[in-house]
Formats: C-alpha cells, sequence, structure tokens
C-alpha cells in the first residue's frame, strides 16, 4: 500500500460522502480515512469552484465535483484522487480546468484515479 507514501488529506464533502449510504460500509469508509486532516471549504474554494462552472467545463449540476477541485486546488495539494471521470479525473476537461486555475492564481493538482497513481 502506498499510502504510507503521501501526506493525506480528505474535505467535509468527502467526509459527507463517505457517511452515506449502507450504515456498516459508511463505517468502515469513515473508519478508513479516520484521523486525516480535513481542508476546509474558503470563499476562495467557493469562487473557484463557481469560476470552474460558470466559465469552464463543469456544468452547474456538478457542483460538489467543482468543490472537490476548488479545495484541492486552493489548498495546495500535489494530487487530486478520485474515482469521477466524467468531470475531474476526465482527460477532455483537464486543460479547461487547469487553465481556470491558473487565471485565479493557483497551481492545479493532478487530477487521477488511484490506479492512475499507483507504482504498478
Amino acid at each position: 500500500m502506498q499510502r504510507q507514501q503521501f501526506e493525506l488529506f480528505i474535505s467535509p464533502l468527502v467526509l459527507q460522502e463517505a457517511a452515506a449510504g449502507n450504515r456498516s460500509r459508511a463505517q468502515r469508509r469513515l473508519e478508513a480515512v479516520r484521523g486525516l486532516a480535513v481542508l476546509a471549504v474558503t470563499p476562495e474554494v467557493t469562487a473557484l469552484a463557481e469560476r470552474l462552472m460558470q466559465n469552464g467545463p463543469l456544468p452547474p449540476k456538478a457542483e460538489v465535483d467543482a468543490l472537490h477541485i476548488g479545495i484541492a486546488t486552493a489548498h495546495g495539494m500535489e494530487y487530486l484522487l478520485t474515482w469521477n471521470c466524467k468531470h475531474i479525473a476526465n482527460a477532455r476537461m483537464r486543460s479547461q480546468i487547469e487553465d481556470i486555475c491558473r487565471s485565479m492564481g493557483y497551481e492545479p493538482p493532478v487530477m487521477c484515479t488511484p490506479e492512475e497513481l499507483a507504482e504498478e
């Protein structure tokens, strides 16, 4: 497991997602992320998310996805791991997302699936 090779963070949105659904599965998910530092949703995060929806490739219905990107970007994360390939780890949208982040003074994280980050 490569988890020990990285300093891991989580957002309040991920905590909400992890707590949803089947109770026993939710408990296992929450146990897996226990102790991780939680990144805040700040005004900068919200402004970036809004820009990604207004001037970028993300539709208004993808507000949570835009917030995930905004949180990781505004907090200077190196990677944003996700299994969401529709709006986040999407090669067609990547350059537009990165351009918007940079236009607002941020360096975007590498947005990829956990499998893409794996060494093997």
